[in-house]
């Protein structure tokens, strides 16, 4: 019986242990949020966060009411009962800031940092051998070849080449993995009088989207609300730069119940409108360099909503579904997840409007960017559209764009 509830305690330590434990990790050490907003963070009961002259900032009883006021850097301290001090956290506070909300549909050129590892095959050489160069090399699919034998290749042509210049010697490798640097060599075969190393690579991707915002204060845009991935490895698109042009709209097609529908674009003969410098999960951006091709109007210029600000109910999103035409169209905002600090989906929407229904059923792809006004302000974006129903989908916090975009989280 004693064993028995030994045990039991035991067990009941553990798990508050790990509860704690996961509260800790999950505060981060760089909070950035802007001027007047509240400080939303999930901290466990005896867990505090407090200022350098020891005053209490939040709570587990004040989550959502605490605003910052001031602009600059708080250093505050995370504190176990009061008084046991378990790590430091930066809070920045950045300014309000004003964009104007766009949801033109655009082009995206992305050129990779390196040659993105898509796949592998098996190579038959010359002496009627089959064999993989690659094996145990630990380079695998999604993985980034940076250079060949110190020398950068930045494009498939000259990991050909330097793989051809081998003459079948053993060839050094330096790529990237998971965001770690890492070197390893792999021996050539011949196959066909071609050296090769069983490897399918790609130095390039290309989509059609929606531009979510500009900001005229940095001549910066960003959109989609998610991360390019390659259609391979699914993984996001590592890049060393990039190209936002302009799109033409050849085709819609309706989402229903378990198929998503599509808009359908071609960049072939696109004007540029800017430089991508980034291509995030929570969205691809960069700078304008012209934008006559955006038909920008200043009197669009709105304030960023903080999410104390944004309330379930009606919203409208700009999109455009033909060419040279954007529209508003009516949504609901079903949920609002205002501690959502991870990922894309920081809300529950669903299209209400008819006109909009008719047109797509709901939320299709390419519509990811599509802006989101609400009391007069840019609330956020659309990022997803549930499978089994097109008419709700997920959007993000435009606070989280905003941060993104100026690389400070």
């Amino acid at each position: 019986m004693k064993k028995s509830l030994l045990k039991t305690i035991i067990v009941v330590i553990l798990i508050i242990s790990y509860v704690y434990i996961c509260s800790i990790i999950s505060i981060p050490e760089n909070i950035v949020i802007f001027e007047g907003d509240n400080l939303n963070l999930k901290i466990a009961t005896g867990l505090s966060l407090s200022s350098r002259n020891q005053q209490t900032v939040l709570t587990a009883s004040n989550i959502g009411t605490k605003k910052i006021d001031k602009e600059g850097i708080d250093k505050l301290n995370l504190n176990l009962f009061g008084g046991i001090k378990l790590k430091s956290v930066n809070v920045a506070v950045i300014p309000k800031t004003t964009v104007i909300p766009l949801g033109t549909a655009i082009g995206m050129k992305l050129y990779t940092k390196g040659v993105l590892v898509v796949g592998m095959s098996q190579i038959n050489t010359d002496n009627n051998e089959k064999t993989k160069p690659y094996e145990n090399s630990g380079i695998e699919q999604g993985d980034m070849i940076l250079a060949i034998n110190n020398k950068e290749v930045s494009n498939t042509d000259e990991l050909i080449g330097e793989v051809k210049n081998s003459n079948g010697n053993s060839i050094k490798i330096k790529y990237l993995k998971n965001n770690e640097t890492l070197e390893t060599s792999i021996t050539p075969v011949k196959s066909k009088n071609e050296y090769k190393i069983g490897l399918w690579v790609r130095d390039a991707a290309a989509g059609v989207g929606t531009l979510t915002f500009y900001e005229p204060s940095t001549n910066s845009f960003m959109a989609l609300g998610h991360g390019i991935s390659d259609i391979d490895t699914e993984k996001i698109v590592e890049i060393s730069n990039g190209e936002l042009i302009t799109a033409n709209i050849v085709s819609i097609k309706k989402g229903e119940k378990g198929k998503p529908g599509e808009m359908k674009g071609t960049i072939d003969s696109g004007n540029k409108i800017g430089e991508i410098s980034k291509n995030t999960n929570l969205g691809v951006y960069g700078n304008v360099t012209n934008k006559s091709y955006l038909g920008i109007d200043s009197n669009n210029e709105m304030e960023v909503a903080t999410r104390s600000e944004i309330k379930e109910g009606r919203a409208q999103i700009i999109c455009q579904l033909d060419n040279n035409e954007k529209n508003k169209y009516n949504i609901e905002i079903e949920k609002i997840y205002t501690m959502n600090n991870e990922d894309n989906k920081s809300m529950l929407i669903k299209v209400t409007d008819e006109e909009l229904l008719n047109k797509t059923g709901g939320i299709i792809q390419g519509m990811s960017g599509a802006p989101i006004i609400q009391n007069g302000k840019f609330v956020g974006a659309i990022t997803n559209v549930l499978v089994n129903d097109p008419t709700q989908g997920y959007a993000i916090f435009a606070d989280m764009m905003i941060k993104q975009m100026r690389n400070t989280e």
